[in-house]
């Protein structure tokens, strides 16, 4: 339950996060697109715009008539009613003469349907964008007067020899539509993007939790194991105690004969021990140290394997280098390291009694495990 908890939030968090990148990221790169597209459709309106008077200038000044010219144009501009936008030819007072929409002609244009003023005017992709949002509101706050396509002039250009301009105008409706439409697919996108990406990162660390709970397992697995082999060792210790407490501790000399206790010093003092008397003997700075079971401690001018080699190794064992310990000292055994073992003895030893890998199997097989 803890882990569907704990795979639950990672995906929320994710998600959050995603949710978070994908917004900053959406918001620019429609920004970036929508700006890219205004502007290449305004400068195509201008060069088509310039065009389109240059060619009406020549006209008019290799002799044509300007009805004639106007004849021409209206033929040419009829039925141009393109999805993004056409060009019509207004005179100086504001009247259309030539449209695609051959009703308009002779109507006086509408100011309030133009996005520029004069030929002066140079429409940015910025102000384009801004225009184009505030007319779409306008558009959809007066819907029911107005149902068919909107168009407002984004350029005008000045026919030389003549008192015409060139209008390029656009169709708001479907140039909104295609920025809607723009914005729906970068929303898809992100929106797939972010299903594969949180999916495909929390099936990860599903998988790769999946694997880290197997080892865990495995460990605890081992762990559990080992603290069997633990108790198993202190039993037999208890036992082996248990054995041994009935048998006296001797130590034995050279020469076969046994004595019952060895002689240590406290300071300038003689104190000889009752081998059962002895805990644990160590080494410290090269000094032997003998601690009995009332923590009395006493030094010893023999080395520490002259010291094993004289006492009963059913009762005592050579744990290390350092420490010979009895058996009726272990207070218990635990795990310390890699495989190995260490032994709190009672009275304590402000020095670690470990019992390294390869001596442990000893250790064991003192034990008769």
């Amino acid at each position: 339950m803890r882990k569907d908890k704990l795979y639950f939030l990672t995906f929320l968090s994710i998600s959050v996060i995603y949710t978070a990148i994908a917004g900053v990221a959406l918001h620019y790169l429609i920004k970036a697109s929508t700006h890219e597209l205004l502007e290449a459709h305004l400068e195509f309106s201008k060069k088509e715009a310039k065009t389109f008077a240059t060619l009406l200038s020549h006209q008019l000044a290799n002799g044509i008539t300007k009805d004639s010219t106007i004849s021409y144009t209206q033929t040419s501009l009829k039925g141009t009613d393109f999805e993004r936008g056409f060009l019509s030819v207004y005179d100086w007072s504001g009247r259309v003469i030539c449209h695609p929409d051959i009703k308009n002609v002779g109507q006086p244009a509408s100011a309030n349907k133009s996005f520029v003023s004069s030929v002066t005017d140079d429409l940015s992709p910025e102000n384009f964008y801004d225009l184009l949002i505030a007319s779409q509101e306008e558009l959809v706050e007066n819907t029911s007067e107005n149902t068919g396509q909107q168009s407002e002039v984004i350029h005008l250009f000045p026919v030389q020899n003549s008192d015409w301009i060139v209008a390029a105008h656009v169709n708001i409706t479907n140039i909104s539509s295609e920025l809607d439409e723009i914005k729906r697919r970068f929303y898809l996108i992100f929106l797939i993007m972010g299903l594969i990406v949180i999916l495909s990162y929390v099936i990860t660390v599903r998988l790769i939790g999946s694997s880290y709970e197997k080892r865990l397992e495995l460990k605890n697995q081992q762990l559990e194991d080992e603290v069997i082999n633990l108790s198993k060792l202190n039993r037999a210790v208890g036992d082996y105690q248990q054995k041994v407490i009935e048998k006296k501790p001797q130590a034995q000399t050279n020469d076969g004969n046994t004595k019952k206790r060895i002689l240590t010093y406290i300071r300038n003092e003689l104190l000889p021990i009752p081998i059962g008397e002895i805990a644990h003997i160590y080494t410290e700075n090269t000094i032997t140290y003998v601690v009995c079971f009332n923590g009395k401690r006493s030094t010893s001018n023999l080395s520490l394997d002259e010291l094993f080699s004289n006492l009963d190794n059913s009762y005592f064992f050579r744990a290390n280098r350092q420490f010979i310990i009895a058996i009726s000292a272990i207070n218990k055994i635990v795990k310390y390291g890699n495989n190995q073992l260490k032994i709190l003895v009672n009275p304590n030893s402000e020095v670690d009694i470990i019992i390294s890998k390869n001596r442990a199997a000893e250790f064991k097989q003192w034990l008769n495990l």
